[in-house]
Parts: C-alpha cells; sequence; structure tokens
C-alpha cells in the first residue's frame, strides 16, 4: 500500500446499483473514499505520483464484494460437515465478502448470548471474509432475545416445521407471540423457515409405496401448499405487530401474491421501513435447476423446501425482477458424504454452493438480458440492508468499506472437485459450465484471493458488538 495509505482501483466497467463507467474507486485505509471517473483517476495518480497504490483492472468488471445472508458454517459441533476456514475460504473465491451464519447446525445451537460467544468464539481468526451472526428462535428461549440483540445479531430465524437436528426444534403459533412481544422496538428482524407440515395420511400412504430414489417421490412430500400455510400464520402476524418479518429460501412462486398482500398492509398501515418490514429471499437452486433435472438417487439436489417444477422457476425470475423477491443468497448447508445417501427420503436436506453463488446468478442473469448492475442489487446491496449492515457493507459508496471484486463476467469455467474450497465437496453444479469468473476479491481493500489461492492468514473480522 501508498505511503499515505491510500488505493486507486480502475476499471473500465466500475459496477454501481445505478451505473456502469469507466474511471476508479479512491480508497484509504480500507474505505472507500471517492468514486472517479476516468479523467479524473488519471488527474488523481499524476497529482499524486508515488503517493497512491493504483490496481488496474482493466477490461474486468469492478463489483462490490458479495453479502451471502445465509450461510450455515456448523461450527462448533458439526465441523465434520463445514467450518470457519474452508467456508470463508470458499466465499472469498466466490468473490464473497462476508456472510452471515445461521443458527442451527452448530452445537450449541444460536440461542442465547453464552451460545453465541461459544460460537464467536471459534470464528475468531479463522476468517477469510467479514462474518457475522443470526441467532435463532425455539421454544422457551424468549427471555434470550433482547440480550442477543445488543450484542449484534442481525436478527433471529424460526422453523415452523422439524429443522432436522433436535437442538433446534421448530415453533408454533403461541412461541411467536413471545418472540414478537421480545422483538416489539428492537428494529431486529424474525426469519422464518416457512414451511407446515401437513398431516395428510394420503399423501404419506401415497410417498411409501413410490421409490425413494426418484426425485418425484421427495418433491411430492413437500407440496407448495406447505409454504402456503406458513406464509399465512406469518401474514397473521404482521396485521398486529411492527417487527420486522423475512422469509427465507422462497421455493413456490405460489407464495409471493400472499407476501406482496402483507406488505401492503403493513404500507397501508403506515410502516415506514424498507418494504413496509416484509421482505423474501429465493436461492441460486431454485432460479438456476428444475426437478426434471435432477437424476435418480441423487440427493445432492435434495434441499428444503425442495426445487421445484421449470414453469415455477421461470415464475420465480418474474417475481424477481418485478421486485416481488428482493435478493438471491446459496442457502450454503453442507454435510458429509454418508447423510447424501440415494434415499431422498432420508437423506439431508442441503445444498452446497455458497463458493459458487455469484456465477451461477450471473450465468442465469446474462443469459435473460441483465447487465451487471443486477449482482449488485440482487447479491449486495439488499442483503446489506436486511442485515442492518448497509452503512458498512455491499454497495460501491463513500464511506464503506472497501469490499471488491474484479470479475471476467464473458469467461467461463466448468465445476470440479479440486477448484471447491468448502469442506464437504458434494454439489449438484459438479461438471456444470458456469459463465463469470471472479479474478481478485478484496476484504477493507486487502487482496485475500488472487484467482487462484486465498493468500495469507485469515483477515476477516466478526461483525459484533464486542469483537
Amino acid at each position: 500500500m501508498a505511503p499515505d495509505n491510500r488505493q486507486l482501483f480502475l476499471s473500465k466497467r466500475v459496477v454501481t446499483e445505478n451505473k456502469i463507467f469507466d474511471g476508479g474507486i479512491l480508497v484509504k485505509d480500507g474505505v472507500i473514499e471517492q468514486l472517479l471517473t476516468r479523467q479524473e483517476a488519471n488527474n488523481f495518480v499524476t497529482e499524486n505520483d508515488g503517493k497512491v497504490e493504483v490496481i488496474d483492472g482493466g477490461e474486468l468488471a469492478l463489483l462490490a464484494g458479495v453479502v451471502d445472508s445465509h450461510v450455515h458454517v456448523n461450527e462448533p459441533g458439526r465441523t465434520a460437515w463445514e467450518g470457519f476456514r474452508t467456508a470463508t475460504s470458499a466465499a472469498a473465491a466466490g468473490g464473497i465478502t462476508t456472510i452471515v451464519d445461521m443458527p442451527l447446525n452448530s452445537i450449541p445451537p444460536t440461542t442465547t448470548l453464552k451460545n453465541l460467544n461459544t460460537k464467536a468464539s471459534s470464528a475468531v481468526g479463522n476468517v477469510f471474509v467479514d462474518v457475522a451472526f443470526w441467532g435463532g428462535i425455539i421454544v422457551g428461549n424468549q427471555n434470550s432475545l433482547q440480550d442477543m440483540v445488543k450484542a449484534g445479531v442481525v436478527g433471529f430465524k424460526c422453523f415452523l416445521c422439524p429443522s432436522g437436528v433436535e437442538e433446534f426444534p421448530n415453533v408454533d403459533a403461541r412461541d411467536l407471540e413471545l418472540a414478537f412481544v421480545a422483538l416489539e422496538g428492537t428494529g431486529s428482524v424474525l426469519a422464518f423457515h416457512a414451511e407446515i407440515e401437513e398431516d395428510n395420511a394420503t399423501i404419506k400412504n401415497k410417498i411409501k409405496k413410490k421409490d425413494p430414489e426418484e426425485y418425484t417421490t421427495y418433491l411430492e412430500s413437500r407440496p407448495p401448499s406447505m409454504e402456503l400455510n406458513a406464509i399465512s400464520l406469518v401474514k397473521s402476524f404482521v396485521e398486529k405487530t411492527d417487527v420486522r418479518v423475512h422469509i427465507v429460501h422462497v421455493s413456490s412462486a405460489n407464495v409471493v401474491p400472499l407476501l406482496e398482500e402483507a406488505r401492503r398492509i403493513r404500507l397501508a398501515a403506515g410502516n415506514k421501513s424498507w418494504r413496509g418490514g416484509v421482505t423474501a429471499e429465493t436461492c441460486h437452486h431454485y432460479l438456476t435447476l428444475s426437478a426434471d433435472q435432477v437424476p435418480r438417487g441423487c440427493s445432492e439436489y435434495k434441499c428444503a423446501p425442495p426445487i421445484r417444477d421449470r414453469d415455477n422457476k421461470e415464475r420465480l425470475w418474474k417475481y424477481l425482477l418485478e421486485d416481488k423477491l428482493d435478493m438471491v443468497v446459496s442457502d450454503h448447508s453442507p454435510c458429509t458424504p454418508d447423510l447424501k445417501c440415494s434415499n431422498n427420503l432420508e437423506a439431508w436436506g442441503g445444498i452446497s454452493s455458497v463458493q459458487f453463488g455469484l456465477s451461477l446468478f450471473w450465468t442465469n442473469a446474462s443469459a435473460r438480458g441483465l447487465d451487471l448492475r443486477s449482482i449488485s442489487k440482487y447479491l449486495s446491496s439488499s442483503t446489506a440492508l436486511l442485515c442492518g449492515i448497509q452503512d458498512r457493507k455491499g454497495a460501491i459508496k463513500p464511506g464503506l468499506d472497501a469490499d471488491l471484486v474484479f470479475f471476467d463476467p464473458d469467461s467461463t469455467f466448468t465445476v470440479t472437485s479440486e477448484i471447491i474450497r468448502h469442506k464437504n465437496k458434494l454439489t449438484p453444479y459438479l461438471g456444470k459450465e458456469l459463465q463469470g469468473v471472479v479474478k481478485q476479491t478484496y476484504l477493507r481493500g486487502q487482496l485475500i484471493y488472487d484467482g487462484s489461492d486465498i493468500l495469507g492468514e485469515p483477515k476477516g473480522n466478526l461483525l459484533l458488538n464486542s469483537y
């Protein structure tokens, strides 16, 4: 770095949420100081010869680092599934500069301040990108929520159906009443895994008679009505509380009109927060894959809610581009290979993709005629806003961290196990060609990934109040 700790990042395609321009980003002490046109950048270099480090990406696009607000790291407790070093290494290689860790699958889960501190202690010194944390809501922990808000969690996640791990039980309407009361006035957000199991003996008996290795058998076991039932419950709370709500991993396009109705209720009541405090995400796998593409016995495609049909995928894209869905995340949820058996009813439900989310999105977005601004909008700024870190992350603006990515939007690569950096290499994207290659990733102006390897020791921070 130059003597006065200034850097000038140059690109013929600097990408903000609003425009793409030829120019530069002036950075001081890891923070964006100013955006410059090409002429202004040239003049600045002339006037400050030797006092500024110039990093010229040429034709490479220069993006804000991706903020992935839905990642399951699983450490401590299930580090055989994933860990902070491997997850954040994969993130850095994928152009992600901030991840937000989900509260379950680690032991202990992030459901008390003590448990949050245990998790944070395991992350210290082991993160290559910045890491924020979700808290969790389970039966009976409503008195722990405000302590976690003060500690700096971005919000809280709950399940309306069994989570798959016994230490993170699902909640019902009575538990939600208590949670909403505890969160009222805190500014925090309550995120929902929005499925409610149906006690339908006909469906269950029908499934028992079908081949469990066929993906359609699993798909029939989790119909779209499960998501509709859950959103209906959430909507009933929207009508009587101002607490922000967020729906994670929307898989069924059928629920979006109901979400729009919930937003209208909030806005009509005078709620001034973003989107009336009702937001929703979808995932790369729902926008990339469809049920007809899932091979028999390949449970690396299994997730909950499930990947649905091609028409549903197209409707999700339509709603995203109409701003009826707000963001796209990975829901990176890995496990050990033995849990990904060929029986789709028994296999662990989770898709590993944190390293490839940027390229997955761009492969699809570019094919649909979108430009590079869509990356900043759906993968960076909206996720930062959800998590309340928009004054530090998610955009190329003065005053924000210089989390930057040089990205080649025109090149392609093939996903192979050799390039995968997350701990277990199972992913439905093995062998697939993706468009868009991350060439360099910078965290607060420091190069952490050079296109082939992670550089140096972990430099990431924990986005908590005491770290």
